[in-house]
């Protein structure tokens, strides 16, 4: 459903304010003291070729870079802007997982989260710019809690607490966001090893990797684990085998054991 409209396009404020100005894509350092910090960029990027405004997914870009949560620099979101913005992308959210990212359409978004459909308009142009939004929105939340939130998924615990913490995250974010995920790695499969977000993952994984086995070849590893979160795979895991989260973990928990 993402469309030929680049997402980092701009999106007028809620009351008629200048169009937001783009950032350049931002390069997010981890807090980590030990070993070269991590460095990424994450999100949902330009895409390819158009669909109509409420028509299904069909293309992304092999690059993804960073979509502006607000104005350019120095210019921040106004608090109501940014109460609106979280009202319709959790509305989003809500209904692709209740029908599936086809069936979305604006007006519903706008029903569900209680913004009048011109603002949810202005804010994100057209269904696949929205629905790309919500794919940025998630994996920001997700890369701030590995890269500096709270341990064990964040800095401060073992290396080893801190690979098991990241997978079972990712098991959640993923079943979380599957119907998206598993339309965009249909559209372009081979994207997902270019983008933002998977380098992100990937250079946090190959860091833990490389202090708990050194001996080993941590980034070819991080790469056989992650593959592991497919969409695709994990659509036939959840929907068509029918496991829990708390099976996959378990299964993934059992993977990384296996080295010793």
């Amino acid at each position: 459903m993402l469309s030929a409209k680049d997402p980092r396009a701009t999106d007028a404020h809620d009351t008629g304010a200048a169009p937001e100005t783009v950032q350049a894509p931002e390069t997010v350092q981890a807090p980590e003291t030990t070993q070269a910090p991590e460095t990424a960029r994450t999100g949902a990027g330009p895409v390819s070729p158009a669909v109509a405004a409420d028509g299904p997914l069909v293309a992304i870009a092999p690059a993804l870079t960073l979509l502006p949560g607000a104005g350019g620099p120095g210019v921040p979101e106004r608090a109501d802007a940014a109460r609106n913005r979280r009202k319709i992308l959790d509305a989003a959210a809500r209904i692709v997982a209740d029908v599936g990212p086809e069936a979305v359409t604006m007006n519903q978004v706008a029903h569900a989260s209680g913004i009048g459909v011109g603002t949810v308009y202005r804010r994100f142009g057209d269904v696949a710019t929205l629905l790309w939004a919500l794919l940025d929105d998630r994996e920001r939340q997700f890369q701030e809690a590995y890269m500096s939130g709270p341990p064990p998924l964040g800095p401060g615990a073992p290396d080893d607490e801190r690979l098991h913490a990241f997978f079972d995250a990712l098991v959640d974010r993923v079943i979380e966001q599957r119907e998206l995920l598993l339309a965009a790695q249909a559209a372009a499969p081979s994207a997902t090893y270019t983008s933002g977000a998977y380098l992100a993952m990937h250079t946090h994984v190959t860091m833990l990797l490389t202090r708990l086995r050194p001996e080993a070849q941590p980034a070819l590893l991080a790469h056989l684990l992650l593959a592991s979160f497919s969409p695709s795979l994990m659509h036939h895991l959840t929907v068509e085998r029918a496991l829990s989260a708390e099976e996959l973990k378990a299964g993934v928990d059992e993977l990384l054991n296996l080295g010793g």
